[in-house]
């Protein structure tokens, strides 16, 4: 049962032909001819194809965006069928895997005439990037166009996925109210002496069951008086008086990320766990009046690092105190005093403070916001202002 009405799944042509062509735009500025793009999120942004078939690490996949005109794929053969469901017509495939000519003949085919031109294409090179192909074909693929111009396109297409349409914001609106829902019912999963790795299996099962496709992102921890780190897998430890718990989610709805926490005290809370969570409650606040169109993700930082070194001057040393959502579970920007890239209005972020106290122990506070034309817009249902105590 969702909680909710869902969202349409997918999205019209219109989406991805508006996608295509503020890109192209981009591109005509920056005096590009194209496009090659080699990761999922990527692919998926600019046609809509979405598969897990990706888990595997066996094939590469491959779309050219042209200067004009619709994407062009140069995929694997299993992938056709899917693809060709997309506005994509112009698939190329080959029988893969061929570890000795993995696309490349075809992709060599495709750029050569630009590459005869002497035409600069764009690749993605910078941060939060990846070349997932063979170093080795990448190689032979200049190699086999000598011609051809390789610029860095990673601010082009990260800065168009950062603000995100009126669609994909429904996506996003529809899976936070999800993961508020499922965190709801925590207090009725969790009991005294449950194992910390039982509370992890019964949130997912609770997150999938109000309609998630998928919780493929669950950490957290418990301890006396807090917890020491945020990443570690689950344990056998049982939950006792005096723990803090939390759960950090990133369920999933059509391809679109959620991404927050929530703590609780488990059957009462020191006074430094209070604190400490008071610190970050209010932080986020701080966080949430600085997120308005103009401002950067340093002010978001500065506002919220301000109020948490009233406890901590460190910040919780965590590098940042949250980032950009969508396709990914982490996208840019960050909140960080590095990251001086401008709000914009339809920006989905993170909130993300974080504080250290007490004999090596740590607290964090998330939520999920939407930049709108007066300031941040909630997509989670606000924490509550207190540590909850559950389990008394």
């Amino acid at each position: 049962m969702t909680t909710n009405t869902s969202p349409a799944r997918g999205f019209d042509t219109a989406e991805f032909q508006s996608r295509t062509e503020k890109a192209q735009a981009e591109m005509a500025a920056q005096n590009l001819s194209g496009l090659l793009l080699m990761t999922e999120p990527e692919l998926r942004y600019f046609t809509g194809f979405q598969t897990l078939f990706w888990q595997s690490p066996t094939r590469p996949w491959f779309v050219f965006l042209p200067a004009t005109g619709k994407p062009i794929a140069v995929i694997p053969e299993i992938g056709a069928a899917l693809m060709r469901q997309t506005w994509v017509e112009d698939v190329r495939t080959w029988a893969a895997p061929a570890p000795e000519d993995d696309g490349i003949s075809l992709l060599t085919e495709l750029l050569a005439p630009l590459a005869h031109k002497g035409a600069r294409i764009g690749v993605m090179k910078g941060h939060e990037t990846m070349l997932r192909m063979p170093l080795g074909d990448w190689e032979r693929l200049i190699t086999a166009l000598p011609g051809l111009e390789i610029s860095d396109a990673t601010g082009l297409v990260q800065g168009l996925r950062m603000v995100k349409s009126p669609a994909e914001i429904e996506k996003h609106s529809h899976i936070c109210a999800i993961g508020s829902a499922a965190f709801g019912t925590v207090p009725d999963l969790v009991q005294m002496g449950q194992p910390l790795e039982e509370v992890f299996r019964a949130f997912r099962l609770s997150a999938i069951g109000l309609g998630a496709d998928d919780a493929p992102y669950l950490v957290g921890g418990a301890d006396q008086g807090g917890y020491a780190d945020v990443i570690s897998p689950p344990s056998r430890r049982p939950l006792q008086a005096g723990d803090v718990l939390m759960l950090d989610t990133g369920c999933t709805w059509d391809g679109y990320f959620c991404d927050f926490d929530r703590n609780w005290a488990i059957g009462r809370a020191d006074d430094s766990a209070r604190r400490a969570y008071d610190v970050l409650w209010r932080a986020t606040e701080a966080g949430i009046a600085a997120a308005k169109p103009g401002n950067t993700c340093r002010d978001l930082f500065n506002a919220m690092s301000g109020v948490i070194a009233e406890m901590d001057s460190s910040g919780g040393d965590i590098g940042r105190l949250g980032h950009g959502l969508g396709m990914q579970l982490t996208e840019q920007p960050s909140h960080a005093a590095f990251d001086t890239t401008e709000l914009k209005e339809n920006m989905v972020l993170t909130l993300e403070p974080s504080l250290s106290y007490g004999d090596g122990l740590m607290m964090v506070h998330e939520e999920n916001i939407v930049i709108r034309d007066g300031g941040a817009a909630l997509l989670t249902t606000r924490a509550a202002p207190e540590l909850p105590v559950i389990c008394a």
